[in-house]
């Protein structure tokens, strides 16, 4: 993925007066769209362009990469299911910054989405008229659509309220940009943003059928047809419409088969077949210690991971049988007294075993806690390498969930978590019905797919409390990470527009 191009990025954010380094965001090779758009060739340099926007440096502070950023400090940290022994990100952990209109986590996701939505639009305005077959012009503007609608399904949810709070989408949202430009927009409300999301996908996946070319697999960080079915299940389920969700998890599970025992515990940080989309990293192009494994990369060595490892809930894992294959990739321990009560940390006679055991998935100077996980291994230092955004697991999760929702189809689900569990424990059934069956795909949801983003959006979605457990209390969090709060509390798990929004934009004020 050398060769790219990044558009200018037209959001209302990017361009309102604020500090020279929120500004410097844009590369070196920002080029017009005359100047793109004279053939198709150039304007698959601008596809790889939004590609690459996902994982590249942004703002001032470590740790601002997209999408890498979006998982975890977004997904995974503020979640239930996980933890770190460190009080630095404690307003990101707890969400405390909701509503800190000029805070980093505030202002991030909201400056992230727009600027890919930006360059989206600005493909999509140009493309039909560049040089070119219909058949490539057809997958370029594809390609655009699914960007655009992935984008407003993110930053929807971090900003807008979840489907069950909305009146029936009837509450407002976020500004829906569908042109290159930065007037001043009120906000849309939630159905109208789902909508658009909607239409985006459809059309999208009519282009992609009308198109002869078919992505290569070595272009797993770029959309094709089964990416955009996956988003379509993906928003689909947060508006909590089932039928939709069955349809299009199904198909974009087609050609990409659940990854085996071996292929689970090999990183995740190079792609295999199950990766539907992804985010592509090099060596050649690494933005060290920014970089998405840098911050949850157990082997990396950033100090982020070597002293303050993520850990997963201690009230998830042991609901997982010992026969289940992923459970060797978190350090469960036997007794409590190989570790510290208070913190977690493994005493040094425990270290230095596990150390033996797992040194391979490991820094040398790694800090040893119980509970830490060994799934996310960095392919470079400090913290590099590929991850995807979706792959087959989510998409059988949610179609069994959708189903669960739709009642009177046990044995259909049963099926669905069984494929998707027998793969690591070859002894898994499940006769569960009702209620317990809903609770069991959630369950295996979150074991799954631990850390890969999705743990706080599901909670938001399925309207259940943050409740952290500390070590004191059963669970594996330190004291200042174990906290609960509501559904409806924290502005209803609902970011404040930033400050570089509403101070330029006369028509909300957050």
């Amino acid at each position: 993925m050398k060769k790219y191009i990044i558009l200018i990025a037209a959001s209302l954010l990017a361009l309102t007066a604020c500090k020279k380094d929120f500004l410097d965001t844009a590369p070196e090779d920002s080029v017009a769209p005359a100047t793109i758009f004279e053939s198709t060739d150039n304007a698959k340099l601008a596809i790889n362009g939004i590609a690459r926007l996902m994982t590249k440096q942004y703002m001032s502070s470590q740790g601002y990469n997209g999408e890498g950023t979006i998982k975890t400090h977004y997904g995974v940290w503020p979640g239930n299911d996980s933890s770190r022994p460190y009080t630095g990100f404690n307003y990101i952990h707890n969400f405390t910054a909701y509503d800190q209109q000029n805070y980093i986590v505030d202002i991030f996701a909201w400056f992230y989405y727009y600027k890919l939505i930006s360059n989206a639009n600005t493909i999509l305005a140009y493309i039909d008229d560049a040089s070119g077959t219909d058949s490539d012009r057809n997958y370029i503007k594809a390609q655009a659509l699914v960007y655009r609608a992935y984008s407003y399904l993110m930053v929807s949810q971090i900003y807008a309220p979840r489907w069950a709070s909305s009146n029936n989408g009837a509450a407002a949202a976020v500004p829906l940009r569908l042109e290159p430009n930065t007037e001043a927009m009120d906000k849309a409300t939630l159905a109208e943003v789902y909508t658009q999301i909607y239409a985006d996908l459809d059309e999208a996946i009519s282009l992609f059928g009308n198109s002869s070319y078919v992505r290569p697999t070595a272009d797993f960080f770029l959309p094709d047809v089964t990416a955009a079915h996956a988003v379509y299940a993906r928003a689909a389920a947060t508006r909590q419409d089932w039928g939709t969700v069955i349809s299009h998890a199904s198909a974009a599970r087609s050609g990409h088969a659940i990854m085996g025992n071996a292929a689970y515990h090999e990183g995740f940080s190079e792609p295999n077949n199950e990766w539907i989309w992804g985010v592509y990293d090099a060596e050649d192009q690494t933005i060290y210690y920014y970089s998405y494994y840098a911050y949850i990369g157990s082997n990396a060595s950033s100090s982020q991971c070597r002293t303050y490892p993520t850990l997963i809930s201690k009230t998830l894992i042991d609901q997982i049988p010992d026969e289940d294959t992923r459970k060797d990739l978190f350090l469960v321990p036997a007794a409590t007294n190989l570790y510290t009560a208070s913190t977690g940390k493994a005493t040094t006679a425990y270290a230095n075993q596990v150390k033996a055991q797992y040194g391979s998935r490991l820094y040398g100077t790694s800090q040893i806690y119980a509970y830490m996980h060994f799934k996310f291994l960095c392919s470079f230092y400090p913290g590099g390498g590929s991850f995807h955004l979706f792959r087959s697991a989510e998409m059988l999760y949610l179609e069994a969930e959708a189903r669960c929702m739709q009642g009177g189809q046990d044995a259909t689900v049963q099926s669905l978590l069984q494929e998707a569990v027998t793969p690591y424990n070859a002894a898994y059934t499940c006769t569960k019905t009702g209620a317990d069956l809903l609770d069991e795909v959630k369950l295996y949801r979150r074991f799954d797919l631990w850390g890969e983003g999705l743990d706080w959006f599901d909670c938001k979605r399925w309207n259940i409390s943050i409740d952290r457990k500390s070590w004191a209390d059963g669970g594996s969090c330190i004291a200042a990470l174990a906290i609960s709060y509501g559904p409806e509390e924290k502005n209803g798990w609902s970011y404040y527009a930033p400050l570089k929004e509403t101070d330029y934009n006369p028509f909300f004020d957050k």
